[in-house]
């Protein structure tokens, strides 16, 4: 299917201090949002909304520099994210929405559900950053920080469309991406730089900017108070496995239950769209 043939509408919204744009799809049943990763961009939801979108209004956010914070000086707060997203759903009179999320995503829709009174119809967390608690006590610096300091120092220039395409291809990271999702990150996670050629939408600095916020905030207290039917989501590939406990994280949650999607890693929207898109539906049959 044609990107035009189903393409949501480019919206922003005014949350009070700033200025969130969002993708919407016009469908006519109970609103979904989904909040993506760390330095990624809601388009890579895109062909999981244009299915969900033949029923449901879609909603899909863009966090990465409506609000602008230094990654050496500590980044952007996740709860503050998290209250954007909670001010965001209550401007656009989002009753009940099912929230879900994909790891810095996941991590935001469970601290607005927990924290900032809003009230989904459930919650869809997709590899949710839950660090062990002792991780949240201890201050790093960028260099120190093993994510930060790594997407600090991306690539962030290509010539041509065609070159980043080569590029992405030969990265690990992208390798077993689909290759609609692959095709959109080019077409949207790149943008024209001030000199010409291409360079990254969501910056390196912005992105680790936002790495160093998920430091702010021990999620794990907030995880028994969200009622709610939580579905947590995980890769069976995903090197988080060795320092995340998401089984943990699932038994929790007062309704929470635990997948594992097999031969999938951390990036399970992007390599598995369609598993992910039939999760997401039988959620919604099996919700209240």
């Amino acid at each position: 299917m044609a990107l035009e043939d189903a393409a949501p509408q480019v919206l922003v919204q005014d949350i009070g201090e700033v200025e969130l744009p969002y993708l919407q799809y016009d469908g006519t049943d109970k609103p979904i949002v989904l909040l993506h990763a760390t330095g990624f961009l809601p388009w890579l939801w895109h062909p999981i909304a244009r299915d969900l979108a033949k029923a449901h209004r879609v909603i899909a956010p863009y966090f990465c520099d409506h609000r602008l914070n230094e990654p050496e000086k500590g980044g952007l707060n996740w709860m503050i994210l998290a209250q954007d997203l909670a001010r965001f759903c209550d401007r656009l009179g989002l009753a009940q929405p099912l929230m879900v999320g994909h790891s810095m995503g996941a991590t935001v829709v469970t601290l607005a559900a927990g924290a900032f009174g809003l009230n989904p119809r459930g919650l869809i967390l997709i590899e949710p950053i839950f660090l062990p608690e002792d991780f949240y006590r201890v201050q790093l610096s960028v260099e120190q920080h093993p994510l930060a300091s790594k997407s600090i120092k991306r690539r962030n220039h290509w010539n041509n469309s065609e070159e980043a395409l080569v590029y992405l291809k030969s990265r690990t990271l992208f390798k077993n991406w689909d290759n609609e999702m692959l095709d959109l990150y080019v077409r949207y996670g790149l943008r024209e730089g001030p000199t010409g050629g291409l360079n990254l939408t969501c910056s390196p600095e912005r992105e680790a900017a936002l790495f160093m916020g998920g430091m702010h905030y021990d999620p794990w207290p907030i995880l028994p108070k969200i009622e709610c039917p939580v579905l947590v989501v995980e890769g069976s590939e995903s090197e988080n496995r060795h320092y995340i406990d998401l089984k943990k994280a699932s038994s929790l949650f007062p309704k929470g239950r635990y997948t594992l999607v097999q031969n999938a890693g951390h990036l399970i929207p992007m390599e598995q769209p369609q598993a992910i898109a039939a999760l997401i539906q039988g959620f919604l049959e099996e919700a209240p």
